[in-house]
């Protein structure tokens, strides 16, 4: 669990996806390594979730081994239990749930909950969760996380959904101290597909600069 923790922090722009066509999820994957990522979710939100990502962490394990796969969009005990046993190295929840809580931690797997209050901050602060998923992001903004951030110290913050690559939105994330930023369709939405592995890798890498800025 540190190890990811770690990883993410190193590492810290996290692209949320998912894809029905593996061959697609496979050159978005590969994009995003050669765009710097070290860190992947990918999300349980269509029918192929469970053989696409069983995919990906074997294209993974052949070709990218530093990278960590996990699996987000989790609602529940057992789909949790279904992703932990194929591999997943971490999981992310858009709630806060007990159940999910209990069988992360008997696995210790790094459980990322989503939160949109103090009181779901506070609950999953009290299941263990170290990591806590700000979400919508661009719902909350960095001034949400400036005022309860003094109030959670002991816990690390990961805005997601709305976050976009510009500098401005980056460094207000990270000026107001998040650890990580998740990138969804801010991300992968840019000019036609001949041209969008391309276009993803050079806008992570200028991204990853931008936060290196900070330190």
């Amino acid at each position: 669990m540190h190890t990811i923790l770690s990883k993410i922090e190193s590492s810290p722009i996290i692209p949320v996806y998912y894809h029905d066509d593996i061959d697609q999820c496979i050159a978005i994957l590969t994009s995003c390594y050669n765009g710097g990522v070290r860190v992947f979710e990918f999300v349980n939100r269509g029918p192929e979730a469970h053989n696409n990502f069983k995919a990906l962490l074997k294209y993974r394990d052949e070709n990218f081994k530093d990278l960590k796969l996990g699996i987000g969009t989790i609602k529940t005990k057992q789909q949790a239990l279904d992703f932990i046993n194929i591999g997943a190295e971490f999981i992310v929840s858009p709630i806060v749930k007990a159940e999910i809580a209990d069988v992360t931690l008997k696995n210790n797997i790094l459980w990322i909950p989503g939160c949109m209050t103090p009181t779901e901050i506070s609950v999953a602060e009290e299941l263990g969760a170290p990591l806590v998923k700000l979400f919508p992001g661009d719902a909350l903004g960095a001034n949400f996380l400036k005022g309860i951030k003094p109030l959670f110290q002991s816990l690390k913050f990961m805005p997601t959904g709305g976050v976009s690559l510009d500098e401005a939105n980056l460094l207000a994330w990270f000026q107001a101290g998040v650890s990580a930023v998740g990138m969804g369709s801010k991300l992968f939405n840019g000019p036609t597909e001949s041209e969008e592995n391309n276009y993803i890798e050079n806008r992570l890498q200028k991204a990853f600069q931008y936060i290196e800025s900070l330190k």
